[in-house]
């Protein structure tokens, strides 16, 4: 009766397949992370200036609002039907609020709110002239850039839908000078 040899295999063969191993799990996770948790996308207006610059390159996370919901003064990327593009404002207004401003001063619910300092002064109320009552899927966005930015006071863009935010901007990777999270 013949025996059969028992294989041996080559310590070498068993790293290599080790790391070829390792390698695609590398390969999965990151396919994932850029795929379903992080997406790069870069700034293409002076609307946010001066947070965000035209050509910063920003990770926008997209797994935050799928456990939360966006908070007062978080700055999150949506895409606007109207405008056709992928637009990064800053939250003024939560759901169920009013929003009026008047005389460059945001209330909500007849309430003075208080607005980061820095930011460029309202000279155009748009359609927050008179109150604007959002329902129970609609935010206020405005851009830092009040002067320059079109947002939730145009009807361009008017209130943003709860399913059009994509994600919140969270961290500027380029240009290096700029690198560091979104405040």
């Amino acid at each position: 009766m013949a025996r059969k040899k028992k294989r041996k295999v080559s310590s070498f063969s068993l790293k290599v397949l080790k790391t070829g191993f390792l390698f695609l799990i590398v390969l999965i996770c990151v396919y994932l992370l850029v795929n379903y948790v992080f997406r790069r996308t870069v700034v293409h207006n002076v609307s946010m200036q001066d947070t965000l610059y035209d050509g910063d390159n920003i990770i926008m996370d997209e797994l935050s609002y799928n456990i939360s919901d966006p908070k007062r003064f978080d700055v999150i990327c949506f895409k606007s039907y109207k405008e056709k593009e992928l637009l990064i404002k800053r939250v003024i207004g939560l759901p169920g609020e009013t929003i009026q401003i008047k005389d460059g001063v945001i209330f909500i619910n007849d309430k003075e709110i208080k607005d980061r300092s820095g930011l460029s002064e309202i000279e155009e109320a748009g359609l927050a002239k008179e109150p604007v009552t959002l329902s129970n899927d609609e935010y206020f966005v405005i851009g830092d850039n009040r002067k320059e930015s079109i947002d939730s006071r145009s009807n361009e863009v008017g209130n943003v839908r709860r399913k059009d935010i994509l994600g919140k901007a969270s961290f500027i990777f380029w240009p290096f000078n700029r690198v560091g999270i979104i405040k």
